[in-house]
């Protein structure tokens, strides 16, 4: 999701083997008494707010009344690890053999769902859960914070208290609309939430009741979450002709000023250039724009060819590593 929507909060947390909901235990909801006073009065106003926005009482008592301020939250928030993995190491962690393989088992257990979605939304179903796979392990790792509770905290400690307000708000949006109980919203500490890990603003922007009953359940409903994925990635950009982008060899002389997703060429261009396919064939012959990009800096590092698609991947995650993660684990899982 693009910025803080989504794992790029915690992409060192994904590095380190999953999602960043993957990290956390579910934690005791202790007042931290430096914040008692001050972060009650805060409630105050966040209940002010929302009643003013339109939120009804009965949604404020209930979504409120247990909240606490969670130290773990601001500790985690400050001490997100350094992120010093080499693409190999980070790329081998999150598209390992065992995601692989339970990837291509959830591709063929889903393949009737994925294929509606795809014929609603153009997006291919290896993507869809290839991005399943990495933000939540396919639904299991989904977070242990309380949703409310984490973006109180995170609102009130001012050092981005702007933007988790305005998501501490549409967390209560979606409370009122009847999606979930205030119990059941748990997510990732920074606020990210259910098995595709939507931020409350991307939730009510994208998130999609597939079923039909009433409610938006990316938590719980894994038809809700697959489709709520899809509906993001087609509503950023997806094209369902195309693929994300393809492994190549550059040619010794490569200019480096040509390295990025500033600059487009045609695969006829690059081609002339002296990019060549991985296996050391020339490039595909269609009518593509595409850039290269490098998996780090740095001469000699693995480069690829990139498309738009890969460009949305990154709108979802703002890292070369995600999305490259992304795109290689779901050309595994389609067998590719």
């Amino acid at each position: 999701m693009a910025g803080l929507t989504l794992a790029s909060l915690a992409l060192a947390s994904l590095a380190l083997g999953g999602c960043a909901a993957s990290a956390e235990e579910p934690v005791q909801l202790a007042a931290a008494p430096r914040a008692e006073s001050g972060f009650g009065d805060f409630l105050a106003t966040v209940r002010a707010e929302a009643l003013r926005k339109g939120i009804r009482p009965e949604t404020l008592d209930a979504a409120l009344a247990d909240v606490k301020h969670i130290d773990r939250v601001i500790e985690l928030d400050r001490k997100q690890p350094e992120f010093t993995l080499r693409f190999a190491e980070y790329r081998d962690r999150i598209v390992s053999d065992t995601r692989v393989e339970e990837g291509r088992r959830k591709l063929a257990e889903n393949r009737a769902l994925l294929a509606e979605i795809e014929k609603r939304y153009g997006v291919q179903p290896r993507f869809v859960v290839a991005l399943w796979g990495i933000e939540t392990n396919f639904g299991k790792n989904t977070g242990g914070m309380p949703v409310v509770s984490s973006l109180a905290t995170l609102a009130y400690d001012g050092r981005r208290s702007k933007y988790f307000r305005t998501e501490l708000m549409n967390a209560l949006t979606i409370l009122d609309q009847g999606h979930i109980q205030p119990a059941a919203m748990i997510g990732s500490w920074a606020g990210a939430m259910g098995q595709c890990q939507f931020m409350p603003s991307t939730f009510l922007n994208f998130a999609v009741d597939w079923d039909g009953d009433g409610k938006r359940n990316v938590w719980t409903n894994r038809a809700d979450a697959l489709a709520s994925a899809a509906n993001y990635l087609a509503g950023e950009g997806w094209r369902g002709d195309q693929t994300w982008g393809r492994a190549v060899r550059l040619p010794k002389d490569f200019d480096a000023g040509l390295f990025g997703l500033e600059t487009r060429k045609t695969l006829k261009e690059w081609n002339d250039l002296g990019v060549r396919s991985g296996d050391g064939k020339p490039l595909p012959v269609r009518d593509l724009q595409a850039s290269v990009v490098l998996a780090e800096p740095g001469k000699g590092t693995a480069a690829f060819l990139v498309y738009d698609n890969f460009r949305t991947i990154m709108k979802w995650n703002r890292s070369t590593f995600f999305a490259l993660s992304v795109g290689h684990l779901a050309d595994r899982i389609g067998g590719q």
